[in-house]
């Protein structure tokens, strides 16, 4: 193994987290009981404010950033995983109060690992990466409820559509023959959106002023990754019996809203959260992807960078100039 390697190291600068990349060794990880050699991570939306400083994301420092890895496991004191195996990670606190992705190795607590599914490369693993496996559990969070079934031409709305979490969830309701409502403020993306399975477009500014407690049933269901006025004018616009989803905050957090959908329309409104999901229902979500989200379609909404570029890449996905999923080769 390599003496030294690359890793995004997030260190304490005159009182503020700063990122740079940094030299490790194998005797600066954590002790934990599997070492995965990675070779691919992605670009999330929390990767950046890490990375830039924009959000306090790191609860201790030093810290090596990055929230979704896939790799091999290349040692291990722990009997379920075994060299050679092909893992993945996503979420269950890396970059906030585990060590991360973004780095050549990692030690990593077996309870976090994931078998990498068959049918996926590990590239494509992390094409999907956190933002498409919150995509999925919203899905399931969907189907459990029972919005998906029997919806016929009603529309679902997912918002942040250009995002990384909106991009595979357009797929994914598509690839059920769903009638899929995208809204950005990136109108010059409708091409790409609809390539991925939307059946049209709407401008966010409708969602994201202050809307009416309650206004005309427009949507079977949706998910959003938003927050903010939006979620709350799309649980105003969600038809009885309806569910929505919130799994993000780009928007913001708060939801000035009212109970009004909630008691007199029955519309529930289902929180998803990623990072300390359990094992089972992380094996649904993947599941699911392997099953029904098509791969040119991935490949489509993919590009690849080195490592090198993250503090650039960083900037840009919190301004939210980046669309669909990047992947940052490590290896």
């Amino acid at each position: 193994m390599a003496e030294s390697f690359k890793a995004m190291l997030i260190e304490e600068v005159e009182g503020r987290p700063r990122a740079r990349i940094a030299d490790l060794t194998l005797a600066d990880l954590p002790d934990n009981d599997v070492l995965v050699e990675i070779s691919h991570s992605s670009l999330n939306y929390k990767d950046g404010l890490a990375i830039t400083g924009k959000g306090r994301i790191a609860r201790r420092l030093p810290m090596v950033a990055g929230i979704d890895l896939a790799g091999v496991v290349v040692e291990s004191r722990a009997p379920e995983w075994a060299v050679g195996d092909r893992v993945l990670v996503n979420g269950w606190g890396l970059s906030e109060t585990e060590w991360g992705a973004y780095s050549r190795f990692q030690r990593i607590k077996p309870r976090h690992l994931t078998a990498l599914p068959e049918g996926f490369s590990p590239l494509e693993a992390m094409a999907i990466g956190t933002a498409g496996y919150t995509a999925a559990l919203c899905v399931l969070a969907l189907e459990d409820h029972g919005t998906l079934a029997g919806a016929g031409e009603a529309e679902f709305l997912v918002t942040g559509a250009a995002g990384g979490v909106g991009t595979v969830a357009i797929s994914l309701l598509a690839a059920r023959e769903l009638r899929v409502v995208a809204s950005t403020g990136r109108v010059s993306e409708e091409g790409f959106l609809k390539a991925l399975g939307a059946a049209r477009i709407v401008d966010r500014a409708g969602l994201s002023a202050p809307g009416k407690p309650l206004q005309p049933e427009t949507w079977a269901g949706g998910i959003d990754s938003v927050g903010s006025h939006t979620l709350a004018n799309l649980l105003a616009q969600t038809r009885y019996g309806g569910a929505v989803t919130a799994c993000g905050l780009a928007g913001g957090a708060d939801l000035p809203g009212t109970v009004m959908p909630h008691i007199l329309r029955g519309v529930a409104l289902l929180g998803v959260d990623s990072v300390m999901c359990p094992p089972e229902r992380r094996a649904r979500a993947w599941a699911l992807l392997d099953r029904d989200l098509d791969r040119a379609r991935l490949a489509a909404l993919t590009r690849v960078a080195p490592m090198a570029d993250l503090p650039h890449l960083a900037e840009e996905i919190v301004a939210g100039r980046i669309r669909g999923r990047t992947v940052i080769e490590i290896g």
